[in-house]
């Protein structure tokens, strides 16, 4: 114990799949101390950027305190009677798929065991679906397709024990970070090889021995070129494939694929071909980038035929392995949290497997085929065929492709409710009921990592007012529907035993997922559950699947498919000639409702921006820091050019991460269109084409508040900092007076500085009370030259200076963060480089901590470092 006497408390990250251990230790007033497990297996003590800063993300002043109809407070009773009251007579009116839920993998397993028992067993539809639909089915689905369930077959020590490790559609440096770094260390130790294969150049390709950057689409055809050369070269192990189906075909097709649609150069496909084929102990890496798109499975299919063929799997240090973007993605799979699953890795379209499910939950029904997957739910809300919608921790109208249409259908639904723990998300803002959860830190239950390891989420903070952990709520909406029995839960320990005897029912039919051997663990026992991988019976415990040959299918050999290149849906034209890619940035988290809260994590990378190929910036005009607007048929976004030759010509990208709250004019979802993997369902989010030009504003604007302000412009962007708030603006019509239109801006009758020179456009304004700045903007016709992250630090105190724009030379300015854990910004690094004549990425951090904890920052600091040095080299 501390100084408060309040305990040490062990529980798990809420970001990544990673599933890192943390100690939570509350300082009495509402805070927390966060720090890494050094006992957790999966990160042993480290933490990335993002988790290292999670008590900055536990205020209250954005948070949902009590239910609410419409625009009134009401009381639980109320609100829960009208939801059940609701869904009830929309399926007595219109059958059970007329009602849906979407769920999120930011559930715990116990409320996604109670969400998909209420939905598939007593409404009795499989319209239940998950935001993992957007990361992760299509491995699902190749899993299924090659190993009769879904499978990961290693663990992450496979990636301290490979010699190869192959990177593709990951940014694992800036995804999950922890896991980089533990295969940094392995090359450090045993020298392990490192390829990355993406489109772009990302912080992932820092010292990797190969980066091919593949065009987009083109990874079946290069993994069906590398399982053509590992035929050709004699690597098929031959008494492993005894126990494989499908490997001709497979061959036949793989020799068939043009390796033209690589986009790749001959001397790079031999310098793969030859590492993997000369390298036994080889693990593939994938994620997102191999996941979304229309032929995502047959992706994930082709990366395991070249693991099956050659033998490469479930022996230490070899295998494929997917890692998934949220803290319980695994376990929401785990629990049937699909449309086309049901519970324990069972198949809803199997009758035995129905019925055992029926028998066990006495349900009255269950539907008999898949429900509607995410992007069909939507679409079937917005046609009037689906009429009460139960949205849980997620905020579709934002991450959902076609956006702007989700939005607009869940406006249009006849009733909608929203469990979330704010009500300021695109989502919650179209709530007819909207129901307060408790949040991360708040709640009780378990999760499962991308390894299969089950850790506890524990509670550290009561609920705020009168917030509820999701598993009672939805339970208790199952009592007011006449199902008092079978919701009857008083506790999560309660809910987790009866999931674990389910799943040694399923493990009868032959199924992978088993922990029956914890169905009997006492609540105490529960309390106090250590992180442990499943399986967890009386016959196994944890390890890795398939190194003996046995797998899933009904005749216990795994299944190559015969895979061939398919280019993504959405074509190239004059009117679209840019591939448009999405994906997240190092600090931030979805969309944003949670990491928006620190202003660290929101120093790094503060405004939404395009990347963009010098030669593209070039022929479109750009100037530097130019706005640009994105456009198709299905939308259109307004971002901040970045020019970079991390991208191709041709190719854009784009974090997903700002919604309406942040940044109106920024949601990029928008852009993708609803095209989907005809197996997996999981939508193409990485491949939609678009046009790209010019914003012509006729003014920007920079703003710093020390309370929030929401803009008036066709641009903006808003952020926190320690102080209060920043803001990016731009417009297309000059206000007729400025200092009314800043009045508006920070709601203000404070008193004002001004600097003015209408002639040049320049209107700079500061707001003091009692002395001190309250609010500044900075107004001119090109984007404003000054320093930002100084004048954010200004507001709240005396700062005479503050209409110069700039930091005088007895106050540094530390620049744009660089490192998040530490703080460190870009002007501190470059002073200290010249200073202390540091010469490597280790002796920044020797000198100021960057880049020695998680690690993400490294290759921005290695860029620094190689800038500064290089004009000494020439000298």
């Amino acid at each position: 114990m501390d100084g408060t006497g309040l305990p040490e408390i062990r529980s798990t990250c809420p970001y990544c799949g990673v599933g890192c251990g943390v100690l939570l230790r509350p300082d009495g007033q509402g805070g927390m101390e966060v720090k890494g497990d050094p006992a957790h297996p999966a990160n042993r003590g480290k933490l990335c950027s993002k988790g290292s800063q999670l008590g900055q993300t536990l205020g209250l002043d954005d948070r949902l305190m009590s239910p609410r109809i419409g625009a009134r407070s009401a009381g639980w009773d109320e609100a829960l009677d009208l939801v059940a009251e609701r869904f009830g007579d929309t399926i007595a009116k219109h059958g059970p798929d007329s009602v849906a839920l979407y769920v999120s993998g930011q559930l715990l397993t116990e409320d996604y065991y109670v969400a998909n028992k209420l939905a598939k067993g007593y409404f009795g539809t499989a319209n239940i679906d998950t935001n993992s639909r957007l990361c992760m089915a299509s491995t699902v689905a190749g899993h299924k397709r090659a190993f009769g369930t879904d499978t990961v077959p290693g663990t992450y020590d496979d990636l301290e024990e490979a010699d190869l490790i192959v990177l593709t559609g990951s940014n694992l440096a800036w995804c999950h970070p922890v896991l980089y770094q533990r295969i940094i260390a392995a090359r450090k130790k045993r020298g392990t090889k490192l390829v990355v294969i993406d489109p772009r150049r990302t912080a992932s390709c820092d010292g990797a021995d190969l980066h091919l950057a593949v065009a987009p689409g083109g990874d079946v055809a290069l993994f069906n070129g590398l399982l053509n050369e590992v035929s050709l070269r004699g690597k098929i192990d031959h008494a492993f494939a005894e126990n494989v189906t499908g490997l001709e075909e497979a061959l036949v097709s793989a020799a068939g694929d043009d390796l033209s649609a690589t986009g790749l150069g001959e001397a790079e496909l031999r310098a793969f071909f030859d590492l993997w084929c000369g390298t036994e102990k080889v693990v593939t890496v994938f994620s997102q980038g191999v996941n979304q798109s229309t032929s995502g499975t047959d992706k994930v299919n082709a990366i395991l035929n070249c693991h099956l063929a050659t033998g490469r799997i479930g022996r230490v240090g070899m295998g494929p392995f997917s890692v998934t973007g949220q803290p319980n993605a695994m376990g929401g799979r785990e629990v049937g949290g699909l449309a086309n699953m049901l519970t324990c890795h069972l198949d809803l379209e199997n009758a035995e497997h129905r019925a055992t499910v029926q028998d066990f939950w006495t349900s009255p029904e269950m539907p008999e085929a898949a429900g509607l997957k995410a992007v069909d739910m939507f679409r079937a809300v917005g046609e009037g065929n689906i009429k009460a919608l139960w949205i849980i921790h997620t905020n579709p109208a934002v991450s959902m492709p076609d956006a702007d249409r989700v939005r607009d259908a869940i406006a249009g639904c006849d009733f909608v409710v929203v469990s979330d723990v704010t009500d300021r998300t695109d989502t919650a803002r179209l709530a007819d009921v909207l129901l307060p959860a408790a949040a991360w830190g708040e709640k009780s239950g378990t999760v499962t990592n991308s390894d299969r390891t089950i850790s506890r989420q524990r509670a550290a903070l009561p609920p705020p007012g009168e917030a509820r952990p999701d598993w009672e709520i939805i339970a208790e909406v199952g009592r007011r529907m006449g199902w008092g029995a079978a919701f009857d839960f008083q506790s999560p320990a309660e809910i987790f035993r009866e999931y674990a005897a389910l799943s040694g029912l399923a493990a009868r039919f032959g199924r992978d997922f088993d922990i029956s051997a914890l169905a009997e663990l006492s609540d105490a026992e529960y309390d106090a559950l250590a992180p442990v991988r499943w399986p967890v019976s009386a016959t196994r415990s944890g390890g890795r699947f398939f190194g003996d040959g046995r797998f899933f299918t009904p005749d216990g050999k795994a299944r190559m498919v015969p895979v061939s290149h398919r280019a993504p849906v959405s074509g190239l034209s004059d009117a679209r000639p840019f591939r448009f890619n999405t994906g997240r940035v190092r600090d931030q988290w979805h969309t944003m409702t949670r990491t928006a809260k620190s202003p660290r994590l929101s120093a790094h990378l503060p405004e939404p921006f395009l990347e963009i190929h010098p030669k593209d910036a070039r022929a479109l005009g750009l100037k530097p820091a130019a706005l640009v607007r994105v456009a198709n048929d299905h939308g259109a976004a307004i971002l901040r050019a970045l020019v970079t030759d991390a991208v191709r010509p041709g190719q854009v990208f784009a974090p997903m991460h700002w919604t309406g709250e942040t940044a109106p004019s920024a949601r990029v979802d928008a852009l993708v269109p609803g095209h989907v993997d005809p197996v997996s369902g999981q939508p193409e989010s990485k491949a939609a084409t678009v046009s790209v030009e010019p914003f012509e504003a006729a003014w920007y604007g920079f703003a710093v508040s020390s309370r929030d302000l929401s803009p008036k412009a066709e641009y903006w962007t808003r952020t926190r900092t320690d102080a209060g708030y920043r803001a990016e603006l731009a417009g297309l019509t000059t206000p007729a007076n400025w200092e009314d239109f800043a009045r508006d801006l920070f709601d203000t009758g404070a008193e004002v500085q001004a600097v003015e020179d209408p002639t040049r456009g320049i209107h700079r304004f500061a707001f003091t009370v009692n002395g001190r700045l309250e609010a500044a903007l900075f107004i001119s016709r090109e984007p404003a030259a000054i320093t930002r992250d100084f004048l954010a630090g200004l507001v709240g105190t005396d700062a005479p200076a503050a209409l110069s724009g700039r930091a005088p030379a007895d106050m540094p300015d530390p620049g744009p963060t660089i490192c998040s854990c530490f703080g460190v910004g870009l002007n501190t690094i470059v002073a200290a480089i010249e200073e202390h004549r540091l010469m490597s990425v280790d002796a920044i951090g020797a000198q100021l901590q960057a880049g020695t904890n998680c690690g993400s920052c490294r290759a921005e600091l290695g860029a620094l470092l190689e800038a500064h040095l290089r004009p000494q080299a020439a000298e």
